[in-house]
């Protein structure tokens, strides 16, 4: 089969393709024929060897993808052959609370992943696609769609009208724009250029603030929601936007930490501004499959169509990397294995 294999801290240069032989299937094993897969920050992030715990030896890389069951084990309860399935981030974290034992291992990561035309795991790492979304849109759920999916629904209380502030036009981003919007929220989302906060309005941000052209973006997300502040923050940024975005929470308001894009240290943060408001300051990291079988089926439900900003073919995936390194895509980049 064709495949891509990456080295960790090697550098998109080092993604080469080649061709490996097909796996055994274990008992409980699902074998998976890849159709799509989509790009994150993550996936440049074991590029550049700035993730958690890699192997030792190269691995196909990327976690997203959407494909076909074409062969499961003896023993497999879950899916049957013909299936449409996605992946889930950690294979191991089913459901409950997170653990380290849970999120030890994440395809693309420590495990091979999808940029493969196979893909071979047990039965659990696997989750029904969403039937209303083609190959290439549901590629797109298993990182950035559950990141969004959690941040503003698995941490907080959200009620229909709730002001939800949104960093940036990425890929967590703009997921987290279309659920909010589907949801009944209030969002407010940032950029610094204003044609990406048109293409934001036309996916139903309810206000728009270009964070180069007023740089005290908080104050003015305060005056949006009439003086009180964002009733959650999705953050993204880090060391360069986390003051900021606390300052832009009202009073017993959530900012979730989700990226560093702008940096991961440095940091200096006054209790005060936590206790004084009653603020509520938390990190997650994407999800479990429960949150994930959660998303689909609201993905379902809401007719949502995650915006896809650039579809590469295959032996294009090093152009598809390069792509989201330089910043300037507007929610997903997929690569398409049938082109």
């Amino acid at each position: 089969m064709r495949t891509y294999q990456l080295q960790s801290g090697a550098g998109i240069g080092a993604l080469v393709q080649t061709d490996l032989a097909s796996r055994p299937l274990g008992p409980r094993d699902v074998r998976v024929r890849m159709r799509a897969a989509a790009l994150n920050a993550r996936d440049l992030a074991f590029a550049r060897g700035a993730f958690y715990n890699p192997p030792s030896h190269p691995i196909v890389p990327l976690v997203d993808g959407c494909g076909e069951v074409v062969e499961i084990g003896d023993e497999v309860t879950r899916f049957v052959v013909g299936e449409r399935v996605i992946t889930n981030y950690y294979p191991r974290w089913i459901d409950g609370t997170i653990t380290p034992a849970k999120t030890a291992v994440s395809f693309g990561a420590q495990l091979d992943g999808t940029l493969a035309e196979e893909l071979v795991t047990d039965q659990e790492g696997l989750v029904r696609a969403p039937a209303s979304l083609d190959d290439r849109a549901a590629a797109t759920l298993s990182c950035a769609g559950l990141t969004a999916w959690h941040a503003l629904f698995g941490v907080a209380t959200l009620l229909p009208g709730a002001n939800v502030l949104l960093l940036g036009t990425g890929g967590v981003s703009i997921w987290a724009l279309q659920l909010a919007s589907a949801a009944g929220l209030f969002p407010i989302i940032t950029s610094s250029q204003d044609d990406k906060l048109e293409r934001a309005v036309s996916l139903g941000a309810r206000a728009t603030v270009n964070y180069r052209s007023t740089p005290e973006w908080q104050k003015e997300v305060i005056g949006l929601t009439h003086g009180l502040g964002a009733d959650l923050v999705v953050e993204v940024g880090g060391e360069g936007t986390l003051a900021r975005s606390l300052q832009a929470s009202r009073a017993g308001g959530t900012v979730v930490v989700i990226g560093r894009v702008s940096g991961g240290g440095g940091i200096s943060i006054e209790p005060g501004a936590l206790i004084g408001g009653a603020k509520r300051l938390t990190g997650i990291t994407t999800g479990s499959r429960a949150l994930l079988e959660d998303l689909v089926r609201f993905v379902d439900s809401a007719a949502i169509t995650p915006a896809i900003d650039k579809v590469f073919g295959f032996g294009e995936a090093r152009d598809a990397y390069d792509y989201v390194a330089h910043g300037q895509h507007f929610g997903k980049t997929v690569i398409d294995f049938s082109q």
